[in-house]
Order: structure tokens, then sequence, then C-alpha cells
């Protein structure tokens, strides 16, 4: 695989556990706005690569990335002490299935993510085209603990007629302690946020986060008329299956 060396630029620590970083950007490197790509460090001469979607939007002059950490994690545990001016190595391919290009037109986007899912989603926020195929877009960022709702202040400061952000804590006190796929299905969310039933004829979902959540939330989707991105065409809903968000 073609990786890039480039350098750390800097790092925010959340919480505990979560942490993002900015790297250099390597030359000619294009990339749609919620794919992901690999990186890693090197260790006794040898990679040690996973897959981490892309933060940053694509007409950034640096890319952004979001972990979490792993004691025992190969990577984690030895990214997590990055500086700045480190090394680090990217894979100049891009892949994903959570783009524009993944979902076709329509009513509204619910983009639903727990944990550090929501990556995908920040940078399809941050570029704006997003705001051009839908009347609204809906983010519901599901965590255990609050300190893991990243990101926070800025999507609370987009929040307009356009956007709707709706985070979720299931293990400490807060307004909302369902996990957002529950109140998607339930029909409790757009109650809430006063909007019309999500309708597969005219609504799409993108979806990113643990694997149970992706599973149960696609099967139920499918079970009552969705129809899920593939190969074969573009769907109604889309979710990142590609890699596991839990990165070792």
């Amino acid at each position: 695989m073609p990786y890039s060396e480039q350098q750390i630029i800097s790092k925010q620590h959340w919480s505990d556990n979560i942490f993002s970083f900015r790297t250099t950007k390597p030359d000619n490197f294009h990339f749609e706005n919620g794919q992901f790509v690999t990186l890693g460090l090197r260790s006794e001469n040898k990679l040690i690569p996973r897959a981490y979607s892309i933060v940053s939007s694509n007409d950034d002059p640096s890319l952004e990335f979001l972990s979490i950490i792993l004691p025992d994690g190969p990577l984690t545990s030895k990214l997590v002490l990055i500086n700045e001016g480190d090394s680090i190595f990217i894979n100049t391919k891009s892949t994903g299935s959570l783009t524009l290009e993944h979902v076709k037109s329509g009513r509204h986007l619910f983009m639903i993510a727990t944990g550090t899912g929501i990556a995908p989603f920040i940078s399809l926020l941050r570029g704006k085209e997003v705001f051009n195929r839908f009347e609204k877009i809906i983010l519901v960022h599901s965590v255990r603990k609050e300190d893991g709702l990243v990101f926070r202040e800025e999507l609370e400061s987009k929040q307009d007629a356009n956007f709707i952000y709706v985070p979720t804590v299931t293990r400490d006190p807060f307004r909302n302690n369902q996990r957002g796929s529950d109140l998607l299905l339930s029909g409790q969310l757009t109650s809430e946020i006063g909007l019309p039933s999500i309708d597969p004829k005219f609504d799409r979902l993108l979806i990113c986060g643990n694997p149970e959540m992706n599973r149960e939330l696609s099967d139920s989707l499918l079970e009552n008329g969705w129809c899920m991105t593939n190969f074969k065409g573009t769907g109604n809903f889309s979710l990142e299956q590609a890699f596991v968000l839990q990165n070792s």
C-alpha cells in the first residue's frame, strides 16, 4: 500500500480515553468527505496500521483523526504518546461508504453515531455540501459518558433551521439517556424535534458506530422497507462495515 510519511501537527485530549490529532497532508491526496484511510506508526521496523475515519473536510490543508485509547492496543497505546513533529504514516488511498455518493438525495438526512463513529459525520458537516442535498441534517451522537461528546461545542454552534444536533449519554445523568438508534426506531426522535416519521421514500440514513448498533439498526431498517447501499447501486441508507471503529 502507498504510505506517505507525515508529521503530527497537534493533539487534543477530550477525555481519559479519547483524543484527536492533526497531521500534515500528503501531496496530491484527495478524499471524499466521510471516507477513511489506514494510518500507522513504525515499531521495531514494522508498520502497525489501522483504519481511521478522517474528521477534517477535504478542503482542509491538514488531516484530523479521532481515536480512543486502548492500553493494550498495538497502535493506540503508542499513538497516544505522539507529540508535535513526530512521524506518522498515512495511506494515500481513501475509501468508505459514508459519503454523499452512497445515498440518494432526499428530504432529511439522519446521521446515527456512537462513540468515535462520529468522525466521518464531522467531515461531512464541515464540508457543507451535504446541506445542498437535504432539507435538514440530523446528527444523533450516543456515548456512555458525557465527556465522550467530542466536538460538542462546534456542533452546538452549528445548530440552525437546517441542522439539528441530538447528543445522548447512556451511563451519566443527562437530559437524554437513550441510545440514538432506539430513539430513531421508536419514533421519539422525530416527535421530539418536530419532524415527520422517518420514511424510506423520502429520508436517508448514515450509520457509524459499534458493530452491535450497526447490525441491530440495519436489520430493523431492512425489515421495514429500507434499502442498504451495496456494490450494485445507491440505497436510502448506508453504514461503515469496512472496519471496527474501536481501533486497537
